[in-house]
Parts: C-alpha cells; sequence; structure tokens
C-alpha cells in the first residue's frame, strides 16, 4: 500500500485525509505505518471494549492522535521538548492552521503527549486512553490478546514493520545526542538513551541525589 492510498478502514473527513497526507510527506515510512496500525489496533481495543465509534469516542480524534503522534520524530518535528511534547505542539498547530477547533485540538495534544505516560494516559477520556494502548499494542505487542483473531496479521500485511524499533530508537538517541535536554531523566526518550548509550549525559537517580544541595 502506497503512501498515498487512505484505507477505507481510516475516518471518512477531509482532516483525517489531511492529516494523513502530511503524515505521509513528513515522517519514514516505518513511521507512517506504525502511526496507521496503532490506529488499527486502537479501534480494535475500543470495539472489544465496548466502545462504540462517533458514539462513546470522537473518531476523528483518535485518528488524528495516532496518526500524528510520532511527528516529534521528524525533522519538522524536532524542536526544544521531548518528542512527545514537540509532536504534541506541531499537530496541535496544524489542525487549528486546518480547521480544527481549540477545544478538540486540545485531546489531540493529549492525547500525543501522553502516549507514552503509562498509568496516566489510560486514565483519561476514550481519545487519549485508546491512543495509548493502540500505540502500546504496535510497539511493544501490549493488549495483543485483545484484538480479534488474525487481525495483527492483516494489519501488518498492510502496513509492515520496517525495522520500526531500530528506527525509533536511531531517531530518538540522534536527537537526544544533539540535544541532551529533549530526553530527561525517567522519560521514554531518556530510557531509549541510557539504555543505547550508557554513557549519555542524562543522570539516574542516584546522580540527580548526589547533586541535589538538600542532601546531607
Amino acid at each position: 500500500m502506497s503512501g498515498d492510498d487512505y484505507s477505507s478502514a481510516f475516518p471518512d473527513t477531509a482532516l483525517a485525509r489531511t492529516a494523513h497526507t502530511y503524515l505521509t510527506g513528513i515522517a519514514p515510512t516505518s513511521l507512517v505505518n506504525h502511526s496507521l496500525r496503532s490506529y488499527l489496533f486502537a479501534r480494535a481495543i475500543g470495539d472489544h471494549q465496548g466502545l462504540h465509534a462517533d458514539a462513546d469516542y470522537d473518531d476523528e480524534l483518535l485518528f488524528l492522535g495516532c496518526a500524528l503522534h510520532d511527528i516529534g520524530l521528524t525533522d519538522e518535528g524536532d524542536g526544544e521538548q521531548r518528542f512527545e511534547v514537540d509532536g504534541a505542539d506541531l499537530a496541535t498547530r496544524f489542525l487549528i492552521g486546518n480547521g480544527l477547533d481549540e477545544d478538540r485540538a486540545a485531546i489531540v495534544w493529549d492525547a500525543i503527549a501522553l502516549h507514552t505516560s503509562q498509568g496516566i494516559a489510560n486514565r483519561k477520556r476514550p481519545e487519549i486512553a485508546l491512543t495509548h494502548s493502540g500505540i502500546g499494542a504496535d510497539i511493544f505487542g501490549l493488549h495483543a490478546d485483545l484484538l480479534p483473531e488474525g487481525h495483527g496479521l492483516s494489519v501488518h500485511a498492510d502496513y509492515p514493520r520496517l525495522d520500526l524499533g531500530r528506527d525509533m530508537a536511531d531517531i530518538i538517541v540522534a536527537q537526544a545526542t544533539a540535544k541532551p535536554h529533549k530526553a530527561p531523566p525517567f522519560t521514554f526518550p531518556g530510557g531509549v538513551l541510557q539504555e543505547r548509550s550508557p554513557k549519555s549525559a542524562v543522570p539516574g537517580y542516584a546522580q540527580l541525589l548526589a547533586a541535589c544541595p538538600w542532601e546531607s
């Protein structure tokens, strides 16, 4: 499936199509496929939970959150914050610029900014919680048991994995090596950087305590 194709499985709205085109224009194919798989997994997990699109949650917002959740890992989205927040800010600017109202854009901001925040995102409204669940299902296979039989294979056949794990880690490390403040301690990017580069500038818990002026 080419980057120009827009599946009938995605919301049939002008903004969703515009976001899809934007994503495929700025992100490598491995991240594009991951983002689209995340939406398809999020929808399936919602179905398993008895949540109905456009009744229990806004399906367009779910798609936008999933589709744009990693644009902070693109050259266009590489700013001065951790990639989740850079991506949320860029997505919000893009969506508001294309007609989405600020209240709905704020939901997408939360979905993107919190997508690596286990224990927080899953407590938020369905669009945010399902974005988190769909992404986790794709990256690590979390909640894979909630997907219909054969669904994962079908989705991967349409949107192949293409060394996603390596590509994502490479981008995170490259961004954080150039700008260490993009990988703060105890965050997802900070953890990836420490694992890939144990001698990185990201301090651990003991180092932070040692630098605290209040410690005796």
